[in-house]
This record gives C-alpha cells, sequence and structure tokens, in this order.
C-alpha cells in the first residue's frame, strides 16, 4: 500500500509504503554494510582511494540512494553503507564498480557484508565472492519482516 502524506510538522511530502514480508516479485529498498578493518599505514591510502570510489559511483550510478564511507575516529576500521530502492541498481554496482575493489584489498580486510533484504542466489554469490576477495568477510542476508519506508518526493 502507497499513500502520499502532507506532513505539518516538516513541510516536506512522503511517499509512505507498508508491506509485510516482501515475497518474490515484489520491490524492497535494499541496505548494504560492509565492515573491515584498515591495515596498519595504508589510511591515507584508502582515504584516498575511497574519495575516488565515491567519485566514480556519484558519476555512473545515478540509481544508488546513497553511497557513504565511514571511518573510526581511530582509522582502525572503515564502513561502507549504501542504499537502493531494489535489487537492480546493487548489482549494477557490483558490475560497474566490482573491478575497482581488488586494488582498495591492499589497504583492509574486509570482515562483513550485511544485505538487509530479499538477494538473489547470483547477487548473494557475487558479494561472497567480494567477501573472499577482499578479505575473510562472511555475508549475511537479513530477510525483511514488516516495516515502513518513508521517501521525500524532493
Amino acid at each position: 500500500m502507497t499513500d502520499d502524506i502532507n506532513s505539518n510538522d516538516q513541510h516536506k511530502r512522503y511517499s509512505v509504503v507498508t508491506t509485510s514480508h516482501i515475497g518474490c516479485g515484489m520491490t524492497d529498498f535494499v541496505v548494504y554494510i560492509d565492515q573491515s578493518t584498515v591495515r596498519d599505514g595504508t589510511l591515507k591510502e584508502l582515504k584516498s582511494a575511497m574519495r575516488e570510489l565515491v567519485d566514480f559511483v556519484e558519476a555512473n550510478e545515478p540509481e544508488a540512494l546513497a553511497y557513504n564511507v565511514y571511518f573510526s575516529a581511530d582509522g582502525d576500521r572503515i564502513a561502507v553503507i549504501h542504499m537502493h530502492t531494489y535489487q537492480a541498481p546493487l548489482e549494477f554496482h557490483m558490475a560497474v564498480a566490482g573491478p575497482k575493489f581488488p586494488p582498495i584489498g591492499e589497504f583492509i580486510d574486509l570482515e562483513s557484508i550485511d544485505v538487509y533484504s530479499h538477494m538473489s542466489e547470483d547477487l548473494n554469490q557475487c558479494l561472497k565472492d567480494k567477501a573472499s576477495g577482499l578479505g575473510s568477510g562472511r555475508v549475511l542476508v537479513h530477510e525483511r519482516h514488516r516495516g515502513i519506508d518513508r521517501v521525500t518526493d524532493n
């Protein structure tokens, strides 16, 4: 069910989507989070490489809703978080940005990839390949049970 509402408190128009358990054929937001340790002495090079990757995603992946890189205060850890409206933009990201991942492996040990959404077996395998290629990471898929999504129309 989708309803457009006007919020007097926030003065923005939202599309509100309510869903029960997501099944086949339905779309669902995809939230992707990977977490890695930063190899000693590589923080400067990693930050430069990630700046280039973010610029690439911004220029080449118009369907990505968000693509953000976070470092811990001590620079020992990195998290990459992105969000897509459905699975295809994540598949596209893996195809077009995937060749840029191996050089980043020099700077990190990828520990985990968590995906919050329904995911195809092919995409799951692609993420497992990324996790093993950049570290010793595991991939966990978290299926949505129930929730709402609010996306601004602006």
